[in-house]
């Protein structure tokens, strides 16, 4: 039997440990809250308008990870090689932004920079690719942030076939909070063309210029903000001298050349020859969206996941490269071709006419 004083001292301990664990848990939940807020907001700008922040002071980089933060890995982008250029491959080396898989170089202003690296892509396509800030050593008075985004044509919610198509869709979709500047329309910069819209915050003083074109059925974009527009002017007459592909555009840009014909739905109907159903054990009730490029011989060559659990990459890759395609024929000779396919349950489209995407 326990004597009373040593209950007292027990019971005191159990509660202070209680306590103590009660705190923990806690700050470990608080860690997950910042955590789960940080990527509801990139995944709330896939959704919306392009937005690349307002802190133009000192501060520290607003969407940075806090400290002690663990970041878990779950449904995330892959790809079954790792020789084939992916859209989220591109990096800043040398002052230079330089992404293979669009065939895209992009000279930074000097003394800017990128400081934090994008998140992997979303469930229905959208890619941070690179947020260019101006370096520490920067002497100039005005910022800004110039944000490099993608979106797949394959995979987006948006009823929109091109860049052009898409951006018009931003500005019918535009929050009241915001005023249209310059509605999309038509721009060359260079030898290179593309669809120009500019709104701006009046609350906030912020504007907006975003260039977007359209690269292997990607609308890429370049987003400018700042409260100065002479300094965002200055930086896209700078855009004149990065490279694109040729067939680059806001109505073009479906591959084709050295790289794949991008076509989407090939992997549909008739086009299909053989095809084997992953088996996946596990369920998890997420969009799987995938790319694949199919070679002149029918088969598929690369998959490249925009985000699954490794278990449903695993299934998916061994069973697509059992399928078989219907060779695609250009001008009457056989080319690669690069598609979408989305396995799983895909998220809601905006309008009930939209096709359906492939579930399995």
């Amino acid at each position: 039997m326990i004597p009373p004083g040593e209950t007292r001292k027990l019971l005191t301990r159990f509660f202070r440990s209680w306590r103590l664990r009660g705190l923990n848990m806690h700050r470990r939940i608080s860690r997950c809250l910042v955590l789960l807020g940080f990527s509801i907001s990139l995944l709330a700008r896939a959704q919306g308008p392009p937005q690349s922040g307002g802190d133009f002071s000192n501060n520290p980089q607003p969407n940075a990870l806090p400290s002690g933060v663990i970041l878990l890995k779950g449904a995330w982008s892959s790809a079954s090689d790792s020789v084939t250029p992916l859209p989220e491959g591109g990096r800043v080396a040398g002052s230079v932004y330089s992404n293979q898989y669009l065939g895209l170089t992009y000279a930074l202003s000097r003394d800017w920079t990128e400081k934090y690296s994008g998140p992997p892509p979303s469930a229905n396509g959208y890619y941070v690719l690179a947020q260019i800030r101006p370096a520490e050593k920067f002497k100039g008075t005005s910022r800004g942030i110039i944000l490099i985004a993608a979106q797949d044509l394959f995979f987006t919610l948006t009823p929109a076939g091109n860049a052009l198509e898409l951006t018009n869709y931003s500005k019918d979709a535009l929050s009241p909070d915001y005023k249209v500047e310059q509605p999309p329309a038509l721009v060359r910069i260079g030898s290179h063309s593309f669809v120009r819209f500019d709104y701006v915050s009046p609350v906030a003083e912020l504007h907006w210029h975003v260039l977007a074109t359209q690269i292997r059925c990607h609308m890429v974009q370049f987003v400018f903000t700042s409260r100065d527009t002479k300094l965002m002017e200055s930086l896209i007459q700078e855009m004149g001298k990065m490279t694109l592909p040729a067939e680059a555009g806001p109505i073009s840009g479906r591959g084709g050349g050295e790289v794949p014909v991008c076509i989407k739905d090939y992997a549909q109907g008739e086009n299909v020859l053989e095809r084997i159903d992953p088996v996946i054990a596990e369920r998890h009730f997420n969009p799987v969206p995938v790319r694949i490029i199919i070679d002149k011989e029918g088969k598929v060559k690369h998959v490249h996941f925009l985000s699954a659990f490794p278990d449903q990459a695993k299934a998916i890759t061994d069973a697509l490269f059992q399928w078989r395609f219907r060779p695609y024929l250009r001008d009457g000779r056989r080319v690669e071709v690069e598609t979408g396919v989305m396995f799983g349950r895909a998220p809601r489209r905006p309008t009930s006419s939209s096709a359906e995407a492939v579930n399995e």
